[in-house]
């Protein structure tokens, strides 16, 4: 029987997480790489559903917090996951796809519901035990926020943001297309725009969205 499939960008995270995850399910996990960035991550996603044909997607990994309402170390489900960077134009004067009229993809002449904006859903609303982790807005962008100013153009437009990835609205995206259930797990480790890495807490990041991710994974199918 298939098995739902846990994907986790790089191969730094899959170090914290794989053996964590695999001994909470007693090694009974399926876990593969994804890739960074949104691109890849995508491509990636769509080829991994092709050939497992998972019942179930759950993406782990680390995030920076764009607000204090997420606690560095502390891992979280999301909602929604937005994506910025597709549209036209740049910092103050960037307009999302929506704005000006477009959807990344119209839906498929046989299913409308297949259609994507500027935003997605990130739960499949069957994982009542992470509700007390759960998070509003995560923000895909396809490249990470270099400072305060960063920040504060994407919430210009995504208010309601709270943290921000590189891959949740890729993987998203082609589970959309698919038809597969998604729930994205991330771990804090910094703050948005926090560039200095000797600050970061990867590994209590990495750990507490292990550690979610487990508890999510009982739940799937």
């Amino acid at each position: 029987m298939p098995q739902p499939l846990l994907l986790v960008p790089t191969a730094v995270e899959r170090g914290h997480i794989e053996p964590l995850v695999a001994a909470a399910r007693g090694g009974a996990v399926k876990i593969e790489l994804c890739g960074f960035g949104p691109i890849v991550a995508a491509a990636r996603t769509a080829q991994l559903i092709a050939a497992e044909r998972p019942p179930a997607i759950v993406l782990v990994g680390i995030a920076g917090r764009v607000t204090d309402r997420l606690a560095i170390g502390q891992a979280y489900t999301f909602e929604r996951v937005a994506c910025h960077g597709i549209g036209a134009g740049s910092g103050a004067n960037f307009l999302p796809a929506g704005a000006m009229g477009f959807s990344q993809w119209p839906g498929d002449t046989c299913d409308p519901g297949t259609r994507i904006g500027d935003s997605l859903p990130a739960a499949s609303g069957r994982l009542s035990a992470a509700a007390t982790a759960r998070a509003g807005l995560l923000l895909t962008a396809c490249a990470a926020a270099a400072g305060d100013d960063d920040v504060r153009a994407r919430l210009r437009l995504h208010p309601d943001a709270a943290a921000e990835d590189m891959e949740g609205f890729a993987v998203a995206a082609a589970c959309r297309l698919a038809g597969v259930p998604l729930d994205i797990v991330r771990g804090i480790s910094n703050t948005a725009g926090d560039r200095d890495t000797s600050r970061w807490q990867v590994a209590a990041a990495c750990h507490a969205a292990a550690a979610l991710a487990a508890s999510l994974l009982r739940e799937c199918p």
